[in-house]
C-alpha cells in the first residue's frame, strides 16, 4: 500500500504540467486529446462505486447494461462524477434515485470524497429512450454547472460545493421539461445545452425544444429548435417508417412504399453534447420528434441565430448491393431491390440520430465537423459523416452507431479513433476493431478484439474467467481518450481498458472488473497521465504499475483490491 500511495503522490506531484478535462470530450471541440502523457494501463490505483443499482439493472433487462454515464471531470487534480443513491424499485422507476456530484480528492493514495451537491435533475422517461440517459455536467472557471429539474442548471462552486444559484431559463421550474444530454463549455467560457419539453403523452408531439447558452455569471438565453433547422418536415408530415417485421427480406417489392405517420417537429438529440468550434460556431444535433430517420447537424452562431442546418437524408447509396447483399435471405434484400437502397424504406438511405445513443458532433482541426450516426440496413453499425463549415457533407465512412471519435493532431494533419465493431455480417460472423482513420475518412489502421475469455474479479479481488466468446468482444466506449504521444485508451466489453500506440500497437492493458458490464462509458486522462475509466457501475484510477514496464503488456496485472463504496470503508 505504502508503493502505491508514493507512487499517486509522485504522479500528482506534476499536476502544474498537465491539463484539466473539464466537458465531454475534454475541449469545446470534443477532440478527446489531452496533452498529458498517459500512464500505461497497468495497474488500479483505486476504485470507486458510482450506480450501486447495476446488478438489478442488468437482472431487468436481459443482463444488458442500458445506461450513459458521464465522463470524470477532472480539475487542478480532483475528480468530479456523477453518483447515484436511493433506492432502486424497477426498472426506469426514477422517483426513488438520487443523482449527486461528488468532488473527489486524492488523499494518502486514495480518492476520498470532499464534497457532495444532490441534484434534483431526473433522466428522460425510458419510454422514450429504451436507455437511461446521460447526467452530463461541465466546468466553467471556479463553477460545475450541473443538470437540474425543468430544464436548468446549478452552478456550483468546485472549492465547496455550495450551490450558487439556479441558471433557469425559462419562467419556471416545469418537470416536463429536460436537460436533453451534456453542457459544453466554448473557448470564451459560456455555455451550451438542450432542453426538450414533453408532452405527457408521448405518442403526441413535443411542447417545444431549445438550445440554451449561458454566459459564465449565470445569465440564460434560449432559442427554440423550431428557428434552427430548415427544410424539414412539418410536424403533421408524414415521415417514413420501415416496412414491418415479417415482410423481410425487404424491400417487400421493388415498388413497395413504406408505411408513414407523423414527423413530429423538430427537437434536440436526447444525449448529445453540442460542440463549440475556435470561432465560437455552435454544433449540435436535431431530430423530428417521432422519426430519428428525419435527423439534421445544426451550425449556430454565438449569439443564437441559425447559419445553416444539414439533413443526413440524400447522401448515402451504399444499402442493397453495396454492404447488404441482394441474396433474399432474412437479414438482406430481397431480389429486385434497387442498387444502393435502405432495404427497410426502399429508398436512399440515411443517417439516423437515435436517442439510444450518445453520438456528439466533433470539431475537426481543420474547421471540417464529424458526426456519427446510426442506420438501419448496415448491420447496426451506423456511419460516420465529414461535414465543412458550409453544411456539405465531405466524405463518410461505414461506422458511427454510439461514438464521439477521438481525434490526435501530428505532422500537420490528424488522425480519427473510433470502436469499429461489426455486430454482423452477410454471412453471420461478428469482429471487433479499433481503427484510425486520416483526415479524409480511409482507414490507418484497425486492431481486432481476439481475447474469448469472460472474467469476473471476485470481492477479495482474484479473477475467474471462463472462454465462452470464440468471436471476442465489441468495444465499449462512447469515446476514446487520446494522449499527447497519440496512445488511445478504450474499454472493452470484456471489462479490460486497452491502450495503442498510434501504429496501432498494444502497449497496455488492465482488467478492470466484469465483462459484459460495461455499458458504453467514456474516459478521460487526469494530471499525472492517470485514465479514469468504467466498468460495471464503477470509476477506476488506472495507472502504470512503479516500476519498468512489462515484457508483455497484453497480460493485464492488477493488484488484489476490493472496489470500495463511499462511506463503507
Amino acid at each position: 500500500m505504502r508503493l502505491a500511495v508514493a507512487f499517486v503522490g509522485a504522479l500528482l506531484a506534476h499536476a502544474a504540467l498537465a491539463s484539466d478535462w473539464l466537458q465531454w470530450g475534454r475541449t469545446p471541440q470534443h477532440r478527446g486529446a489531452s496533452p498529458v502523457q498517459g500512464q500505461r494501463p497497468e495497474m488500479i490505483l483505486d476504485s470507486l462505486v458510482y450506480d450501486p443499482f447495476v446488478e438489478q439493472m442488468k437482472a431487468d433487462r436481459g443482463y444488458a447494461l442500458l445506461a450513459h454515464y458521464s465522463v470524470p471531470l477532472v480539475r487542478e487534480g480532483a475528480v468530479y462524477m456523477v453518483f447515484k443513491s436511493g433506492v432502486y424499485t424497477g426498472w426506469g422507476n426514477y422517483g426513488t434515485i438520487d443523482w449527486s456530484v461528488k468532488k473527489l480528492e486524492w488523499i494518502d493514495g486514495r480518492l476520498e470524497e470532499a464534497w457532495t451537491f444532490v441534484t434534483d435533475w431526473k433522466p428522460v422517461l425510458n419510454d422514450l429512450t429504451n436507455w437511461e440517459t446521460v447526467l452530463q455536467p461541465a466546468i466553467s472557471g471556479h463553477d460545475i454547472y450541473v443538470p437540474g429539474l425543468g430544464g436548468t442548471l446549478h452552478r456550483v462552486a468546485t472549492e465547496t460545493g455550495i450551490s450558487e444559484g439556479r441558471v433557469n431559463p425559462f419562467a419556471d421550474v416545469d418537470p416536463t421539461r429536460y436537460v436533453a444530454g451534456g453542457v459544453g463549455v466554448g473557448p470564451d467560457g459560456s455555455l451550451f445545452y438542450n432542453v426538450i419539453d414533453l408532452p405527457s403523452n408521448l405518442e403526441d408531439d413535443v411542447e417545444g425544444s431549445w438550445l440554451v447558452r449561458v454566459e459564465h455569471e449565470g445569465d440564460a438565453t434560449r432559442v427554440p429548435y423550431s428557428s434552427l433547422v430548415t427544410g424539414a418536415p412539418a410536424a403533421t408530415d408524414q415521415c417514413q417508417m420501415q416496412f414491418p417485421f415479417e415482410d423481410r427480406p425487404w424491400p417487400p417489392s421493388p415498388t413497395a412504399v413504406p408505411p408513414t405517420e407523423n414527423c413530429g417537429s423538430q427537437r434536440a438529440a436526447i444525449n448529445s453534447v453540442p460542440a463549440i468550434a475556435e470561432d465560437g460556431t455552435i454544433y449540435t444535433l436535431s431530430r423530428a420528434h417521432n422519426s430519428e430517420r428525419y435527423a439534421y447537424l445544426v451550425a449556430v452562431h454565438p449569439d443564437l441565430t441559425r447559419a445553416w442546418s444539414m439533413s443526413f437524408r440524400g447522401i448515402l447509396n451504399d444499402g442493397c448491393g453495396v454492404l447488404v447483399p441482394i441474396d433474399d435471405q432474412i437479414g438482406n434484400c430481397r431480389t429486385g431491390a434497387a442498387h444502393g437502397i435502405d432495404p427497410s424504406t426502399n429508398s436512399q438511405p440515411a443517417g439516423f440520430v437515435p436517442d439510444q445513443g450518445s453520438a456528439s458532433p466533433v470539431v475537426l482541426p481543420d474547421g471540417n465537423v464529424l458526426v456519427g450516426t446510426q442506420s438501419g440496413y448496415n448491420y447496426g453499425r451506423g456511419h460516420i459523416f465529414k461535414v465543412n463549415p458550409q453544411g456539405e457533407a465531405l466524405a463518410t465512412y461505414d461506422f458511427g452507431w454510439d461514438i464521439t471519435p477521438a481525434v490526435f493532431e501530428h505532422d500537420g494533419t490528424y488522425s480519427i479513433v473510433l470502436k469499429d465493431n461489426h455486430y454482423s455480417s452477410p454471412d453471420g460472423t461478428a469482429f471487433y476493431d479499433v481503427t484510425t482513420l486520416d483526415a479524409n475518412l480511409v482507414p490507418e489502421w484497425s486492431f481486432r478484439a481476439t481475447n474469448t475469455e469472460s472474467c469476473v474479479r471476485q470481492p477479495t479481488g482474484p479473477i475467474e474467467c471462463v472462454d465462452d466468446h470464440p468471436e471476442g468482444f465489441e468495444w465499449c466506449v462512447n469515446q476514446p481518450a487520446i494522449d499527447v504521444d497519440g496512445t488511445a485508451y478504450l474499454n472493452g466489453e470484456d471489462g479490460v481498458l486497452y491502450a495503442f500506440d498510434r501504429s496501432g500497437q498494444l502497449v497496455g492493458s488492465a482488467f478492470l472488473d466484469t465483462a459484459l458490464g460495461a455499458a458504453y462509458t467514456p474516459l478521460s486522462i487526469g494530471p499525472g497521465g492517470i485514465i479514469y475509466t468504467q466498468n460495471n457501475g464503477v470509476l477506476f484510477a488506472v495507472g502504470a504499475a512503479p516500476h519498468e514496464p512489462r515484457a508483455n503488456p497484453e497480460v493485464p496485472e492488477n493488484p488484489e483490491r476490493a472496489t470500495r463504496v463511499l462511506g463503507r470503508d
